[in-house]
């Protein structure tokens, strides 16, 4: 039974924590733009990689 005054003010600092992270997080834009990044994740690799293979076909090509 003693342990409940313990557990009650950890848990209540903790939720005042949770609390306070996610209105930081709302306060500084981090909710803002949620598509972009899902996106980025489906098309930067292939510009990258696009990039790359031409570049590696362009080194390959032997200038007389």
């Amino acid at each position: 039974m003693n342990i409940i005054y313990v557990l009650i003010p950890i848990a209540i600092i903790l939720v005042l924590i949770a609390i306070g992270v996610f209105f930081w997080a709302v306060k500084s834009d981090q909710f803002e733009d949620l598509e972009r990044q899902g996106y980025n994740i489906l098309f930067d690799d292939d510009v990258d990689n696009k990039n790359a293979t031409t570049n590696a076909s362009d080194s390959s090509i032997k200038h007389d």
